[in-house]
């Protein structure tokens, strides 16, 4: 099947396959897999123009409230981080989309500046995961708590939803939530700042932001992964209907570049990403957070390795 926007040549049943397998995983540690879909439309199905950062947006669009469901159903949404994130990202995002479009058609110098805040944000998590933890500030404790309330909930109410997480505090300077007997607070113009970076990288490479931003929250704003996620898909999902609608509205201003998304394709992506965010979504409470971590660390060294490669190749 020949998708004209983008050129691509593939099997209609191809791209939701592959949606759905990056998603189910990524989903669980609040990254959409858009960050990993961009390098498999580039290097396997060869489309490289601009359009593949908006149309790799569309698959967020579309793959991303499935997953979102489930966190808002069973209470693991953190609002007032949610609310952060969108505001803080959605400037980024156009600002991203005119850099991706005017100085980077083809985005080879800045696969250089990508890999290099990935291999930092990889090399933290691996870093976290690897070294000894200190008596009393072990704030993995809180998360195997959280496996065994899900397991002791689950034999006594039959599969019942779980508590909700709680809000103590939500201003301009702090965000403060409980979390089965943890509290977590953290500086609101922190996040605010962090998002306003994130969303320019994630506007130029159409990935939303949620592959740097969720593992920023767990490595150094030390928030745990279960209560992250969701607020992370939410941002990504809202920013990537504004960089879709922004990529559509300044590409007549560059006819000599493909800027506007292939719906067609992005659509068949984001529904194999709808099954598998909603699957992901579903499983994560029953996963433990050091998998989840291994996991987001993994993809995050791949990807930048892999940029590098590119860069240099």
């Amino acid at each position: 099947m020949l998708f004209p926007v983008s050129g691509v040549e593939v099997s209609p049943w191809l791209p939701p396959l592959i949606a759905c397998g990056i998603s189910f995983f990524t989903s669980m540690g609040g990254v959409s897999g858009a960050f990993l879909l961009l390098p498999f439309q580039m290097s396997v199905l060869g489309y490289t123009s601009p359009s593949v950062s908006s149309t790799n947006q569309l698959f967020n669009i579309v793959a991303i409230p499935s997953g979102v469901y489930r966190y808002i159903r069973e209470g693991r949404m953190v609002w007032p981080l949610t609310w952060v994130v969108i505001v803080g990202t959605l400037p980024g995002v156009l600002i991203g989309a005119i850099v991706r479009v005017k100085y980077l058609p083809d985005a080879t110098n800045f696969k250089l500046f990508a890999a290099a805040v990935l291999l930092y944000i990889g090399a933290r998590m691996v870093r976290d995961l690897t070294k000894r933890k200190v008596p009393g500030q072990d704030k993995a404790a809180s998360e195997k708590r959280f496996q065994e309330l899900v397991r002791a909930h689950r034999e006594k109410a039959g599969g019942a939803d779980l508590p909700a997480v709680c809000v103590r505090t939500f201003s301009t300077s702090r965000i403060c939530y409980e979390f089965y007997g943890e509290t977590y607070d953290v500086s609101t113009w922190g996040i605010l700042s962090l998002s306003a970076v994130v969303g320019v990288v994630g506007g130029v490479y159409g990935i939303g932001g949620g592959a740097i931003i969720a593992p920023f929250f767990v490595s150094i704003f030390r928030l745990p992964v279960y209560t992250v996620a969701g607020a992370a898909l939410m941002g990504t999902f809202i920013t990537s209907v504004a960089g879709v609608a922004f990529y559509q509205l300044i590409a007549p201003f560059y006819p000599a570049v493909s800027v506007a998304p292939d719906w067609s394709l992005g659509v068949l992506f984001g529904l194999g990403g709808m099954v598998g965010m909603y699957l992901g979504a579903r499983c994560q409470k029953f996963v433990p957070a050091r998998y989840i971590k291994w996991m987001l660390a993994g993809c995050i060294l791949f990807l930048a390795l892999k940029y590098v490669r590119d860069f240099l190749g």
